[in-house]
């Protein structure tokens, strides 16, 4: 397929210190009903095996890892990375990849991270794709930690927006599935699901997010909506870099809270980069009072955003019907003003 030869094409390895982390802070979660600290910890490794043979078009945390890691290196990180803990309830383990792949985490490397994160902490998120997920796999961390949350990339239940605007080739059939195993193991679902990937109207994007969100609510215990950022050397980049591609409105962002606030899973959203011109934003004078709305929205500390107003809301409603006029996702304002 063309799209994978392109996706694939903007890819630049370079070299990177195995042993070196990537990064780590804190922010804020919801942990039963409680706001708390949250601790992020993301393992430097060879990555996602997919991200190697193609990858998602949006997706750039593969020009962070390294092109070869031995278990001992992540197991040094690991080591480095424990003496930064500050009691923190909640840890979230992210490898840019997938972290049940025994080709990118070793089953040893595996059960020395849960162990050491299960003693310090009471709930762990790790990341993997569906595809990969395995019953004895879960059962197995299920003894090392007091509770397990697995994030998965579901990104769209749309098939013909997996395929051709994520590139991604597994659906909501494995992800039911993956939750089947999850579940049963006794772990907790999270479900990622995009908000306008590349070649989406504003308008196709809300309605397929919206669509996505209550299709996959039966197999999730959280759904997290994710407004495309763009990141380095993706054909998102490409896009953006020729004004083919603005990343979603703010305002795009709270219509799909809104209208899927009523799914049995906690539904919520963190915006990458919010406010700023490579993540999801408004006008610029609203964009921070609506990303707090929308962290709050996602903590549980407000259920509505009927108090949030601007007059760039109806240039985003002007902008979504340009779009849907013109029969193009570009950016109808970049190309006026070009």
């Amino acid at each position: 397929m063309r799209l994978q030869q392109l996706v694939k094409a903007e890819r630049r390895p370079r070299d990177f210190d195995p042993r070196q982390y990537i990064s780590t802070w804190t922010e804020k979660d919801l942990l039963h009903g409680k706001v708390v600290d949250a601790w992020v910890i993301i393992f430097r490794t060879r990555g996602c095996y997919w991200a190697r043979a193609s990858g998602c078009s949006m997706c750039g945390y593969v020009n962070d890892v390294a092109q070869e890691v031995a278990p001992a290196d992540i197991l040094h990180q690991l080591d480095a990375v424990l003496r930064k803990h500050e009691a923190q309830p909640m840890v979230k383990v992210y490898t840019s990849g997938n972290f049940f792949d025994d080709h990118e985490v070793s089953p040893e490397v595996r059960d020395t991270i849960l162990k050491g994160l299960g003693d310090r902490c009471d709930k762990v998120i790790v990341e993997t794709l569906s595809h990969l997920l395995r019953a004895e796999q879960v059962e197995h961390a299920m003894h090392h930690v007091d509770e397990l949350e697995i994030a998965l990339g579901l990104e769209s239940t749309n098939d013909r927006v997996l395929r051709f605007a994520v590139n991604k080739m597994w659906g909501l059939k494995e992800h039911a599935h993956a939750s089947q195993v999850a579940h049963a193991a006794g772990a907790t679902v999270k479900t990622y699901l995009l908000i306008k990937p590349p070649f989406l109207t504003e308008r196709e994007a809300i309605e397929d997010a919206v669509r996505s969100g209550h299709e996959a609510d039966p197999y999730s215990d959280t759904v997290s909506f994710n407004p495309v950022n763009v990141q380095s050397r993706t054909i998102v980049d490409r896009l953006f870099r020729r004004g083919e591609y603005r990343p979603p409105w703010l305002w795009s962002v709270v219509e799909v809270l809104e209208r899927t606030r009523n799914l049995h899973a906690h539904v919520k959203s963190h915006p990458t980069a919010g406010g700023m011109v490579r993540g999801a934003h408004n006008c610029g004078s609203c964009d921070r009072k609506v990303v707090s709305a929308i962290e709050e929205f996602s903590l549980g500390l407000r259920h509505e955003f009927d108090d949030l107003a601007c007059e760039c809301k109806d240039v985003w409603r002007a902008y979504s019907d340009a779009q849907e006029f013109m029969l193009t996702p570009a950016d109808p304002i970049a190309i006026l003003e070009t």
